[in-house]
């Protein structure tokens, strides 16, 4: 029985009630109180206002929007009350006193996927059940999340969801807005004491399983298929993500609505063959999905698509189908108020718009195309238009470009990704069966590898991104534009009165917003160039939370790193002017340091780099060699020119074992001349080999200027900042990152060595030159520049060339 359209579509103001309130109250939690204080009050009086009008007019019938006015309430009510009773548990985290580096051992149970970020480093979401400082021990019930260098774990094949760990390191309050009250930072060592038993041993199991299955197939397809059957993406390479996510087919890689309908689709259809009741084909088919979960782990999309087919499982045994978007809202609205800090999710924001654009513009927008074209290609066309016309004004602002062939290359792909997620979710479940595994496995690896080279052939096209503006104000003319094409597409071409107004209305804003986003990006390129000092000899990009930064003499550049996101360094690139890469450093392999490499594959002449880790590694290093660059590995002794101006490596020492592949092996680079005032790269070096580093006595005394090693992390170490005597600071960090860089100890010890601080985070790109009288300083942000002299401030500290 399917239901009239408003009773479809009457539970949304209930999800979006409780979409408005979570967002605030889990960002600033001190107003969960009061909030949900006045939503129980307001939905009490709701109550009591509707009975009492019920009562007095009993002939009536009963208004629908009373109802739907006290569930918003009630819901918003109970998540902000959710958030205010955790609001304790917040309280006692920050009572604890761990800021400041303070060493703790934190006891702990993983709850969370353990997943790499783009710091290079791992994360994962855990219950912290004590914490000791010293020999004083407290016992806690706290969410954490826990960051830890895989060299730090001592049974890496051991951390799954389940298991007991114990992690040495610092911890701080987590910012408000996260579900964990508690960061904690594993930097001297995890181990694991107990791992995971029952069923969550045996999908920790399956989920390796089928990872080390595909070890032998090519790749990158191989790298898929573990991604698209479960979600786990460890063995996709930084390249083909970059390429997936260029070809706005990302999506795939992340278990969703696809995955859960797949499996409760599977297991109803085998109860039905079976000729087992309604009753009971609902019951086989919610086993599946919780089977399902726990084999993938919970995510937002996973916890989202689930909720979502749990209801629906609902509405097929009470009868009542055809209720999508209520199903979707009653989930929603049940998820915020058991989880409110998913209302902060962009991944459940995105499979929510996805998944409510598909329920109410797909249908109409196949419609509207079936008069322009056959009927199955308009079906087939109408599901990635409508995902990519709700979800791109979201992913705006991360990335300030649009997909161009994201339509066709999801229209290419679509066929293949439920035949290589059903294959490879059998070779899962087929592991104590390896022959038949490694059989599902090889079949599986057919579609994947098609989707795989989908995302490479798209993302190798010209024009594949579309640069757009940036922010709020990019967002919102997406929309624009995205409500217009729908409008385009789906009323019929003439017509008379209301109709032709909107279509005339629709065809004037699809060529405003157009002319008005490609033209102000146009603009904003060549504005860029106007507005960025010609003179600039040192440029750090504005990346979020990684490291890019050029350097120019007489016509050559150089980069260091770049960056996490490949758009995002274009961005920067066209920006400055930059067509080619005379050398590019790339310090260490971490994701926040080489995720934006495939925009300069095939521009850069040559390339150094330190230890190569693991095999995605040598995949990037062979890419750039395929496209022609001279690729070496660096070490300390290493010299060179970039146009007029000199390079020196000063480490890692060659041969050196002491500091394994990663942070403490960056590639550390001193450049000077030419232009460039005297500088020293730092990468992500930490406090230890700062101190080897210094203590082999081969740097200058004094710097123009150091790129402050790790972001600005804690791990530093003072008397190396004061013997190299910077008379700049320049941190490339990302806003409101959540490792706190850079940390208050950090800007401390810079400032007290005299040097002047300059950040990415709010002073985007920051420019440096030399100028006839000393160094030159911009800041994008303040767009003002400060001629840095002898005869200056105290803080302005910098002489001629050294």
């Amino acid at each position: 029985m399917s239901a009239p359209r408003h009773l479809r579509l009457r539970l949304i103001p209930v999800a979006g009630a409780c979409w408005a309130v979570a967002l605030p109250v889990t960002s600033a939690p001190v107003l969960a109180v009061p909030i949900a204080a006045t939503l129980w009050t307001a939905g009490l009086v709701a109550i009591v206002a509707s009975a009492f009008g019920a009562y007095r007019r009993r002939r009536r019938r009963r208004s629908t929007w009373r109802v739907v006015l006290i569930l918003g309430l009630l819901a918003a009510a109970a998540s902000a009350s959710h958030v205010a009773l955790a609001e304790p548990g917040r309280t006692e985290a920050a009572s604890l006193a761990l800021e400041g580096g303070r060493a703790v051992t934190v006891t702990a149970i993983v709850t969370g996927k353990v997943e790499r970020r783009m710091s290079g480093d791992y994360a994962f979401d855990a219950l912290a059940t004590r914490i000791a400082t010293g020999t004083v021990g407290e016992d806690v019930r706290l969410e954490t999340v826990v960051r830890v260098q895989r060299e730090d774990v001592d049974h890496w094949d051991r951390l799954e969801v389940g298991a007991v760990v114990t992690a040495d390191g610092t911890a701080r309050a987590a910012p408000a807005g996260n579900r964990a009250v508690l960061s904690v930072s594993a930097a001297r060592g995890l181990q694991v004491q107990e791992p995971a038993f029952g069923v969550l041993a045996v999908a920790g199991a399956l989920r390796d399983r089928l990872v080390a299955s595909t070890a032998g197939l090519p790749s990158p397809g191989a790298g898929l298929i573990p991604g698209l059957a479960v979600g786990d993406t460890s063995a996709v390479t930084a390249e083909l993500d970059a390429s997936m996510k260029n070809a706005s087919l990302s999506h795939l890689t992340a278990v969703s609505g696809a995955n859960c309908a797949l499996v409760v689709g599977l297991a109803f259809a085998a109860a039905a063959v079976l000729g087992a009741s309604r009753r009971l084909r609902v019951m086989v088919g919610l086993g599946a999905l919780a089977g399902f979960v726990v084999l993938v782990t919970p995510e937002p999309s996973v916890v989202r698509a689930a909720a979502m087919a749990g209801v629906a499982m609902l509405g097929v045994l009470l009868g009542r189908t055809g209720v999508g978007m209520a199903i979707l809202a009653l989930a929603v609205a049940a998820l915020l108020v058991f989880d409110p800090w998913l209302s902060g999710s962009l991944g459940f924001a995105l499979s929510t718009v996805a998944t409510a654009s598909l329920l109410l513009l797909a249908r109409p927008l196949a419609d509207g195309m079936t008069r322009r074209m056959p009927r199955a290609l308009a079906v087939a066309l109408a599901v990635p238009i409508a995902a990519q016309l709700a979800c791109g004004p979201l992913l705006i602002l991360l990335t300030p470009s649009v997909p161009v062939y994201g339509v066709l290359a999801n229209l290419l792909a679509a066929p293949a990704a439920p035949l290589a997620t059903v294959l490879g979710l059998a070779a899962c479940l087929a592991a104590p069966l390896p022959w038949l595994q490694s059989g599902l496995t090889a079949i599986a690896w057919l579609p994947a590898a098609w989707i795989a080279g989908t995302a490479a052939t798209f993302n190798a096209l010209p024009g594949a991104q579309l640069a757009w503006l940036e922010g709020p104000a990019g967002a919102i003319a997406l929309a624009g534009l995205g409500g217009a094409v729908g409008i385009l597409l789906v009323l019929p071409a003439g017509g008379r009165g209301r109709k032709r107004m909107l279509r005339l209305t629709a065809g004037t804003i699809v060529a405003v917003v157009v002319g008005g986003g490609l033209g102000g990006a146009a603009l904003s390129s060549v504005a860029g160039r106007w507005t960025l000092p010609p003179e600039w000899a040192i440029l750090a990009c504005d990346v979020g939370q990684g490291d890019a930064v050029l350097l120019r003499s007489s016509g050559a550049v150089a980069l260091i790193d770049t960056g996490p996101d490949p758009a995002v360094l274009s961005a920067c690139l066209a920006r400055a002017g930059i067509e080619r890469i005379d050398l590019l450093v790339l310090t260490h392999f971490d994701l926040d340091h080489v995720g934006g490499a495939a925009a300069v594959i095939g521009r850069a002449d040559a390339v150094l780099h330190g230890p190569a880790p693991d095999d995605a590694a040598g995949s990037l290093l062979h890419a750039f060699t395929t496209a022609g660059a001279e690729v070496r590995a660096a070490s300390s002794g290493l010299r060179g020119t970039v146009g007029t101006a000199r390079w020196r490596v000063v480490w890692p020492p060659p041969r050196s074992g002491a500091f394994p592949a990663g942070n403490d092996a960056s590639v550390i680079v001193e450049v000077g001349g030419g232009g460039i005032p005297s500088s020293l790269f730092l990468g992500d070096l930490s406090a230890s080999p700062q101190r080897a580093l210094g203590a082999a006595a081969i740097l200058e005394p004094s710097y123009d200027l150091v790129k402050v090693a790790h972001h600005g992390s804690a791990d530093q170490d003072p008397r190396f900042y004061q013997d190299i005597d910077p008379s700049i600071a320049l941190i490339t960090v990302g806003t409101d990152n959540d490792y706190g860089h850079p940390r208050d100890e950090t800007l401390a010890l810079l400032s007290a060595a005299g040097a002047r601080i300059a950040r990415t985070d709010r002073e985007g790109m920051i420019a440096v030159w030399r100028a006839a009288d000393g160094v030159a300083l911009w800041r994008e942000r303040e767009n003002v520049s400060t001629e840095q002299s002898e005869q200056g401030a105290a803080d302005d500290r910098v002489g001629g060339d050294r």
